[in-house]
């Protein structure tokens, strides 16, 4: 990995080479989905088992769209014991985390009479799309699916590409039931995302979509939001270490690697005040991807987005990180969780060297589906939240709105909206105060 003395003008460079992975920089493809957007809304099923067919290669229609009883079945058949079981671990660990995000209503009575409040209400049904291709999530389904239940969803749609024999991978329809989707349907891409936002003969129309994907369902994503709600418009991972010399150099290469290899465009970055651990760590690096089974990947990663970064001390250090907001975040210094009480801008933080990144990714409970390319600085993790809305609640009595009705009045009258003032003047035109 390329070693980087850390300054000022090598930060921005930086972070200008990485802004170049965000979605906001994906306007090549935007015409295509906006077809495939329009296509789906006037068509409907008609254009997504004619888009199934073209890139899936997949004959999918009105009578096979949806995943059976009978493939679930077929699916726990195929899936090895032990992964299930691993599964439902990971479960109870992701539902007892989710659980302590909820929130409650709540009403309050003032000193004046008036009761005000808030009512915390469930969407009434979100689409979850969980991509293929390269790899298999069974991982990302439970984080996708889990928090939705959690927060009293009435329905959870899922729609996911499927092979060409028509039929989605096993651990993923198996991941599915024990989260507790409660349709599946044969449908990726743009396409998936469009019909979920508007309907079709065979898919139902959603509140939101939530779950991550290519750059087709990115932009999919982008194009149906206002119809309806979406969690994010995801960008590649990333992961940034922040270690000091007390780090292992071994453990930090092994989880930059554990996010370079998921596609070419991941990031993965060291900032470290040791000369002497960045050495240790490209080495380290070197090693593994001679060994690793997707080094091609993992090596056009680094070669794009891979960097070691020397600090000055541990201020300059932690202010990078802050600046580029990664996605994952790991603290590997001498004491941790000091270091973190610094750190305002990061999708997840893993504190200590026996935290590695995929503990979060599969079983620590904490959501994996993280604001990536900077927006940690605004975005926050998949949760409970994501999965309600909330309703506020106002109730005056007579004698509670009457000391302030004229307040009111003027404010109105300020903005020149007469009848809102009308509104509240009226309530009290027939006594004289």
């Amino acid at each position: 990995m390329r070693i980087v003395n850390l300054t000022k003008e090598a930060t921005e460079n930086i972070l200008e080479n990485l802004l170049k992975r965000s979605p906001n920089n994906y306007g090549d493809f935007e015409g295509s989905v906006a077809e495939i957007v329009a296509n789906v809304r006037k068509n409907k099923d008609e254009a997504i088992f004619e888009y199934s067919k073209k890139f899936d290669g997949a004959d999918i229609n009105a009578d096979n769209i949806l995943v059976t009883e009978e493939e679930i079945k077929e699916a726990y058949e195929k899936v090895d014991e032990t992964l299930l079981n691993v599964m439902r671990k990971a479960l109870v660990n992701i539902r007892s985390y989710h659980e302590k995000q909820k929130q409650n209503s709540w009403i309050a009575t003032e000193d004046n009479g008036a009761i005000l409040g808030q009512k915390v209400t469930p969407l009434q049904r979100v689409g979850v799309y969980v991509p293929g291709g390269k790899a298999v999530y069974p991982s990302s389904v439970l984080m996708n699916i889990v928090p939705a239940k959690v927060a009293g969803v009435d329905e959870i749609i899922m729609t996911t590409p499927p092979g060409r024999d028509g039929k989605v991978n096993p651990s993923t329809l198996v991941a599915a039931k024990e989260a507790g989707a409660d349709k599946i349907y044969k449908v990726g891409g743009a396409q998936a995302i469009a019909a979920l936002a508007f309907g079709t003969e065979s898919i139902p129309k959603v509140d939101k979509i939530v779950g991550p994907g290519n750059i087709y369902v990115a932009l999919a994503k982008k194009a149906v939001f206002g119809y309806v709600s979406i969690d994010s418009i995801a960008g590649p991972s990333e992961i940034l270490v922040l270690a000091d010399e007390t780090a292992n150099a071994r453990y930090v290469a092994a989880d930059l690697l554990s996010q370079a290899e998921h596609d070419e465009m991941a990031s993965a970055i060291l900032v470290t005040t040791s000369q002497k651990l960045a050495e240790e760590v490209s080495k380290e690096v070197d090693g593994f991807v001679a060994e690793l089974s997707r080094k091609e990947i993992i090596q056009k990663s680094l070669d794009q987005f891979g960097y070691i970064l020397v600090a000055d001390d541990m201020e300059t250090a932690v202010a990078t990180a802050n600046e580029i907001a990664p996605e994952h975040l790991e603290i590997i210094t001498v004491n941790p969780f000091e270091t973190m009480t610094k750190i305002r801008n990061a999708g997840a933080i893993f504190l200590g060297e026996y935290s590695s990144e995929p503990l979060g990714d599969y079983f620590a409970g904490p959501n994996h589906v993280l604001p990536t390319n900077g927006t940690a600085k605004f975005f926050s993790p998949l949760g409970v939240d994501a999965f309600v809305k909330k309703s506020s609640i106002i109730s005056y009595s007579r004698e509670a709105l009457q000391p302030i009705y004229r307040d009111i009045v003027q404010f109105a009258e300020c903005e020149q909206l007469t009848a809102h003032a009308n509104s509240i003047r009226v309530r009290f035109e027939d006594k004289k105060n």
